[in-house]
């Protein structure tokens, strides 16, 4: 069983109306409203001295030490930051803390966050003879790295559960991004106040 999360979009909209100028009332125009260009700001966080791109980032589990008694380093690190090609960055930071301040979502059970605005495919998993991990592994996360090749990552979390949080966080984020800016307030005299930013 595997199901597909994609992302949430809006339907492109197409106006029509009479030419209101010299043309004959018996001819019709189509009017297409042309979309408002939005200024795309790209996320980067700064991991020591490297700088990564937020979109860039897969999920963010946490860091064992154990699970590599060779390598000391000499910061505390807390959490694995993995890439879409997963390549690792270690971060001070834990997942949960790094989730809540880069908005990622968090699958408790399994303390991993994960970026809402991938594309993920969701597959039951099942232990086999040759591949039987320690963890109660029940689900597995896929996506497509930025070369087409196909990823994935195990989870803890019931399948179902994963699809109705990714579900429920990317719902969340179209709501934010959908979100008005506040109106300005009106002055004495009734007149909007305007406020001034320097480009």
């Amino acid at each position: 069983m595997n199901f597909l999360i994609n992302n949430l979009s809006e339907p492109f909209r197409i106006d029509s109306q009479s030419f209101r100028s010299g043309c004959p009332r018996r001819f019709a125009s189509l009017r297409f409203n042309q979309p408002k260009r939005k200024e795309t700001v790209m996320k980067v966080v700064t991991v020591g001295k490297r700088l990564v791109s937020v979109e860039q980032i897969a999920f963010v589990e946490p860091f064992d030490p154990a699970a590599n008694p060779e390598f000391k380093p000499e910061k505390d690190f807390k959490g694995r930051i993995v890439l879409l090609d997963r390549e690792i960055v270690l971060t001070e930071q834990t997942p949960e803390a790094f989730a809540s301040e880069h908005e990622l979502h968090l699958f408790t059970e399994d303390g991993v966050a994960v970026n809402r605005s991938i594309v993920f495919r969701v597959e039951t998993f099942e232990p086999t003879e040759s591949f039987k991990p320690a963890k109660p592994y029940q689900t597995r996360l896929k996506w497509r790295d930025l070369a087409g090749e196909e990823q994935s990552k195990l989870l803890v979390t019931p399948p179902e559960t994963v699809i109705a949080e990714i579900l429920n966080a990317k719902a969340e984020m179209v709501r934010t991004a959908k979100r008005p800016s506040k109106r300005p307030g009106r002055g004495r005299n009734g007149s909007r106040r305007m406020e001034a930013f320097r480009g």
